[in-house]
């Protein structure tokens, strides 16, 4: 819905919808700095906090990606279902439970990562609400939180059936519980590191960035199993640490990898909210070891100031990298290992600025990686056809057939190249597979059409023609192939309105112009 609100705004004007994307980044900035203040009071410390979040550099995916809207509109809406759950906590009434409820909700439909928020209530009623100081007090702040609960549970269900249904969760057989569990615990202290050094930063990192290997999952449990009893420990003293560090490790549960959703081992987008609990811990345990060794304010400002300075220039720099898909996929196989996504998607980004031959060696780097990759197959065909190359097409094609024989398009494209060859017979074999998997796909109809009339199967090419025509009214190509099928049988007349058509739909269409003139030229 606020992509549809901005397409009425902007159109399709990339600005216009990322200045959006801005303005609510500042927002949740906001909404982090007042949530802080308003819970523990201390002003300089939550300003810090937000401060670290507005200018991180693992947040600029986030923002400058338009598609993850869904990023900053969850955190905006659960921040507001927070900010309403302290007002709930400090007058407890109807309406302002309800409040609660209705942001997370909202933010849940933004997107489902928020089905951790009941249990971060849970830590805020810890601290800094001080909600839990007695054992009897658990069972009532749990009980309040079964409707959040609820709400997160039909969000949860909804998502898995969504995913598993568009075949983005990946089986137990493609990632066993044991490469799951270690990738986990990898990623965690993968998204440590680049919090504190955020380098190499790419938008698709491949599972073979991580070698699963038993040292490096031990390792990475001991660290983290280490960490959380060293914040454990400090309870009483230092609540912070625990409640932050919690807040990170358990909102990062449901994208760190236990049920694979896509094909990537982390995401700097994932780090966007998980963030928050980080930084809480970071900067409420820093200021509290400068008060004990009783540092000058002056000097707690400048050392306050040195992550900021620090991160402002990397986060600069990596808003530069999301400037177009050429520099934000050339930056991301720099820096990743064999990048099979990547290296298809800049190959489509390429062929679609007509740089065919780069295309084609960024679809051959993929089907190295993989070499039975339909996609990357496909385009590569596709693209061969582009640089007038059939004849090395058609092993391509017949190879994305083999992978998928149930592909409409794979024998669309192979019949298209056939056709290229003039190998008719064998263009309309692959044409009619085509329709018979898509029926209902116009180009298709189109294009056979076309063959049948270079056969002289006259009235099989119109019915085709004019099916083409009936699914899709406004199908520039069929209206220029039927005008063309009536010029070829001396009805020119009959024509000039099928040509004139293709033009309006298409007007840079420059063989339905060169035909209208030829029309033309025969009535007269």
């Amino acid at each position: 819905m606020a992509h549809m609100l901005d397409c009425q705004l902007f159109g399709l004007w990339a600005g216009g919808h990322l200045v959006v994307n801005t303005l609510i980044h500042i927002a949740n900035v906001l909404l982090v700095f007042q949530l802080l203040r308003l819970t523990t009071g201390a002003r300089w410390r939550s300003a810090l906090v937000a401060a670290l979040f507005a200018l991180h550099p693992l947040h600029v995916e986030s923002v400058a990606w338009a598609p993850e809207r869904k990023d900053t509109l969850a955190a905006f809406f659960g921040l507001l279902s927070l900010l309403a759950y302290v007002r709930y906590v400090a007058v407890p009434t109807a309406g302002r439970y309800f409040a609660t409820a209705f942001w997370l909700a909202l933010g849940l439909m933004a997107k489902p990562m928020l089905v951790t928020w009941p249990f971060v209530m849970l830590l805020l009623d810890y601290w800094p609400l001080r909600r839990l100081n007695a054992f009897a007090a658990i069972w009532p702040r749990l009980r309040e939180k079964f409707p959040f609960v609820a709400l997160a549970g039909a969000s949860m269900i909804i998502t898995v059936i969504a995913q598993e249904h568009g075949g983005a969760v990946r089986g137990l057989v493609e990632a066993p519980l044991w490469f799951r569990f270690s990738n986990a615990t990898v990623s965690y202290v993968r998204y440590l590191a680049l919090t504190f050094w955020p380098h190499d930063l790419a938008v698709y990192y491949p599972f073979s960035e991580f070698t699963v290997s038993m040292p490096k999952t031990v390792g990475a449990v001991v660290f983290l199993a280490a960490i959380t009893a060293f914040a454990a420990a400090q309870i009483k003293v230092r609540p912070y640490l625990l409640i932050g560090w919690l807040w990170f490790i358990g909102t990062l549960v449901p994208v760190i990898g236990v049920v694979q959703v896509g094909g990537q081992v982390m995401a700097d987008r994932y780090h966007y909210l998980p963030s928050i609990g980080l930084f809480i811990a970071l900067v409420f345990g820093a200021a509290s070891l400068l008060e004990q060794w009783s540092v000058p304010t002056a000097a707690k400002a400048a050392l306050a100031g040195i992550p900021l300075l620090a991160a402002i220039p990397l986060t600069v720099l990596q808003v530069q990298r999301w400037r177009d898909s050429d520099t934000l996929f050339s930056h991301t196989l720099r820096v990743t290992p064999p990048n099979l996504i990547i290296e298809h998607n800049y190959g489509l980004v390429l062929g679609h600025a007509g740089r065919f031959e780069q295309a084609a060696e960024h679809f051959t780097r993929a089907l190295a990686i993989k070499p039975d990759f339909f996609d990357a197959l496909l385009n590569l065909g596709i693209t061969y056809s582009q640089e007038r190359r059939p004849d090395e097409a058609v092993p391509v094609f017949l190879r994305a057939i083999a992978v998928d024989p149930a592909s409409a398009k794979a024998h669309q494209q192979l019949g298209l190249a056939y056709a290229n060859l003039n190998r008719d017979d064998a263009a309309v074999a692959e044409l009619e597979r085509s329709v018979q998997l898509a029926p209902g796909d116009p180009d298709t109809r189109a294009n056979l059409g076309l063959v049948l009339m270079r056969q002289r199967k006259i009235p099989e090419a119109t019915a085709q023609l004019r099916e083409a025509l009936r699914l899709d009214p406004n199908h520039a190509e069929a209206h220029n192939n039927l005008g063309l099928l009536l010029l070829a049988t001396g009805q020119a007349r009959e024509s000039i309105p099928y040509f004139e058509a293709a033009l309006r739909i298409k007007p840079d269409l420059a063989v339905a112009r060169q035909n209208l003139e030829r029309a033309r030229a025969q009535t007269r």
